[in-house]
């Protein structure tokens, strides 16, 4: 079954898309928890950063360099935040490996 980051980047369901490239889609969070939250997908499924592979590896770096860019077009020069939840205890929704960008406010720490 696919997961509905999937369907979204298979088109299937409509969503924000701020950014996309051949290895990932960025997308605006529908319930954000901060003034800027998207969410950076691999289009490859890796079901959790606890389960990705060695072969992962560049995706993985990729992911964070596409962040490092979406918060710089957006300003985020005072901070941000990147966070990845794995598995149910973790706060994980979606069994799809996703990085949340929060931005545009100070951000307390701890987050939860």
């Amino acid at each position: 079954m696919a997961t509905i980051f999937q369907k979204i980047i298979n088109r299937e369901i409509p969503a924000d898309i701020i950014f996309e490239d051949d290895i990932c889609i960025s997308i605006n969070d529908i319930t954000p928890q901060a003034p800027f939250h998207a969410l950076i997908i691999p289009k490859k499924l890796i079901v959790r950063v606890g389960e990705a592979e060695k072969t992962d590896q560049l995706t993985l770096g990729h992911l964070l360099l596409t962040a490092q860019k979406i918060a710089r077009e957006q300003n985020l020069d005072e901070g941000f935040r990147i966070v990845i939840n794995n598995g149910t205890d973790g706060g994980e929704s979606v069994p799809h490996l996703h990085i949340h960008l929060l931005g545009g406010r100070k951000l307390t720490w701890p987050p939860g």
